[in-house]
């Protein structure tokens, strides 16, 4: 059985890593009865990540022309939403899928029995390029990592509901109107989706019940399949070994971690952990943290912080960030609107408890008071309660070792591959 995974990017973003963690297990799976020739299509490297050489990876720009080529796309695709655009904050979360490669006559294509879409923006698949592979007649699996596939443009909806009924009116848009371009654009959707076979596969029960709540996608069969992780490498380790290869020095204080790709995104909540650090030590002045945080950030926004400030920067090795999860006493992820964030799997793997909003497919990771702590969206003083719940606990090894026996039983990469083979497997035998 060959499968083919169609990302933008390798290993930029968590949709990304999500995608190629999938394709590495699914080739790890070679005494199953139905061996996978996994292949993964990748548009380009990111500015922030090179070309790497991995098996079974092909970049779609794999020479100086095409990746003008494939940047020339990406451009145009902002250049065509900048006039729309109601700031510059929202300036990468609406996608109009203008632009994009034609991909149905690439070999990685043609040889598949099974197309796999993941994230597939900011240039590489427009929805003129979706409608071509749909044509091919194959089977497609569409992993949803976010809200983009149902809505008339938008990654995250952030509590519009347009999207049931028919987008227009975009709080994106500078002018949003009846007929503005969130309207178009999910107008296309409905052409492009009207006569398509498809198989949804979000990681979380929540994205699963959005998009079958949504006008787009409400008639399509979906399998929830949650991200697998390498738990060879996500995994406990020596607290002192952590410290050493972070150049952090050995402490008695606890350490809370908050990490994100970048720090600023407002829906990742930085703002609702700075709230609950100061409620922490006007409410706790006997515990006294050291924050680490890791992702693109500016030590202005820790400056007001009553904590000493560790940033780690961006991360950008799996010995870096195991070494960050274990280096904390608990992760802190008060995201306002998540699918299944990978930094939850990724520290929960580490055996690093996670305190978080109850939002999103984070209450479908956290077991709470077992193997972490749930929040209530927004609330800085739940916050306080987890961070405090967690670091006075009377026996943090249990809850270390149930956030790990959880991420073993949820996310190993035997068990998700195993799902999707068999998925694989009901679609071409149908």
């Amino acid at each position: 059985m060959r499968v083919t995974h169609l990302s933008t990017y390798h290993l930029f973003g968590g949709a990304a890593v999500a995608a190629n963690r999938l394709h590495r297990a699914l080739q790890k799976q070679i005494w199953t009865s139905t061996p996978v020739d996994s292949t993964m299509l990748v548009g380009t490297a990111n500015r922030l990540e090179t070309h790497k050489s991995e098996s079974g990876v092909l970049y779609l720009a794999n020479n100086f022309l095409a990746e003008q080529t494939a940047f020339g796309r990406f451009v145009a695709e902002r250049l065509y939403f900048l006039p729309h655009e109601r700031d510059a904050s929202v300036r990468f979360q609406f996608s109009p899928a203008k632009f994009g490669a034609t991909l149905n006559f690439h070999p990685a294509i043609q040889q598949a029995d099974i197309l796999h879409l993941h994230w597939i923006n900011f240039g590489f698949l427009s929805i003129n390029g979706l409608q071509s592979l749909f044509d091919l007649g194959k089977p497609i699996v569409w992993t949803l990592h976010d809200q983009w596939a149902f809505t008339g443009g938008c990654h995250y909806s952030r509590g519009c509901d347009h999207f049931l009924t028919h987008c227009h009116q975009c709080p994106y848009l500078k002018k949003p109107a009846e007929h503005d371009l969130s309207n178009k654009v999910f107008e296309q959707k409905q052409r492009l989706f009207g006569k398509a076979s498809l198989h949804f596969t979000p990681p979380s029960h929540w994205l699963a019940n959005e998009a079958k709540r949504s006008a787009l996608l409400r008639n399509f069969p979906f399998t929830v399949i949650p991200y697998a992780i390498d738990q060879t490498v996500f995994c406990p380790v020596d607290r002192a070994e952590a410290n050493a290869r972070l150049d952090l020095p050995d402490t008695q204080h606890p350490r809370l971690l908050f990490g994100s790709a970048n720090v600023t995104d407002t829906r990742k909540g930085f703002t609702y952990f700075a709230e609950a650090l100061t409620l922490l030590h006007r409410q706790h002045p006997d515990l006294t943290p050291e924050i680490l945080v890791f992702g693109k950030g500016r030590s202005y926004l820790f400056n007001e912080l009553p904590y000493p400030v560790r940033h780690l920067g961006l991360l950008t090795t799996e010995d870096d960030i195991v070494a960050a999860y274990n280096a904390a006493d608990a992760m802190i992820v008060p995201s306002l609107e998540d699918n299944l964030p990978n930094t939850v799997i990724e520290a929960m793997a580490c055996g690093t408890p996670v305190v978080g909003f109850r939002t999103g497919g984070i209450p479908e990771m956290i077991d709470h008071q077992q193997n972490g702590y749930l929040a209530d969206i927004g609330s800085a003083q739940q916050l306080v309660d987890g961070m405090d719940f967690i670091l006075t606990n009377a026996n943090p090894e249990i809850v270390r070792y149930n956030a790990r026996k959880s991420a073993e039983n949820r996310f190993s990469e035997e068990v998700i591959a195993k799902q999707h083979i068999e998925l694989y497997n009901q679609l071409l035998n149908t």
